[in-house]
């Protein structure tokens, strides 16, 4: 087994889906989940440092694999021999990189909701509401492709996310 997922990693995986979690069954609005969002969005910033300052696995410049990267990754997956890779996958790092937006997206507009100037303005209610489903929806997609990857490649994915290692390609 080799380490690909360091710790800090894996601590600012498994925090922005302990404070999702949370502010999904928390009330809208209260000042634990107006905390809990700061707290995500500030992992997220973390998170994305580290992607560019780290070395490894979490490094983005070891895992995004540019347009044409994509376009092969996707064509092999229709056509089922999609390639096991011992990072993140091109499908794994767009969804990663959507997550971190809707994240981002959330906390920006939770924040502008209680400036005066937007203060009681629907129309932002709303459109955090929205991201917040969108991100549920994303969720949903992100631990069911995991749970697809990790049966089509015989590899434990939660696991390597809670002890970060995987087995050699």
């Amino acid at each position: 087994m080799v380490l690909v997922w360091d710790r800090l990693v894996r601590l600012i995986h498994w925090g922005v889906a302990a404070l999702v979690a949370f502010n999904f069954l928390n009330e809208g609005g209260s000042t634990w989940h107006r905390y809990a969002g700061y707290a995500t969005a500030t992992l997220v910033l973390t998170r994305l440092a580290w992607g560019r300052f780290s070395r490894g696995h979490a490094r983005f410049s070891r895992w995004w694999p540019g347009i044409a990267g994509l376009r092969a990754y996707f064509a092999a997956s229709r056509a089922g021999r999609a390639p096991r890779f011992l990072g993140i996958n091109p499908a794994g790092a767009c969804m990663a990189v959507l997550l971190w937006l809707l994240i981002l997206a959330l906390g920006i507009s939770g924040w502008m909701m209680g400036l005066d100037a937007f203060w009681g303005d629907e129309w932002l209610e709303i459109l955090h509401e929205v991201i917040g489903y969108g991100l549920l929806a994303c969720i949903g997609l992100h631990v069911a492709s995991v749970i697809f990857v990790s049966i089509r490649h015989r590899e434990n994915l939660p696991k390597a996310m809670l002890t970060g290692k995987k087995r050699p390609s």
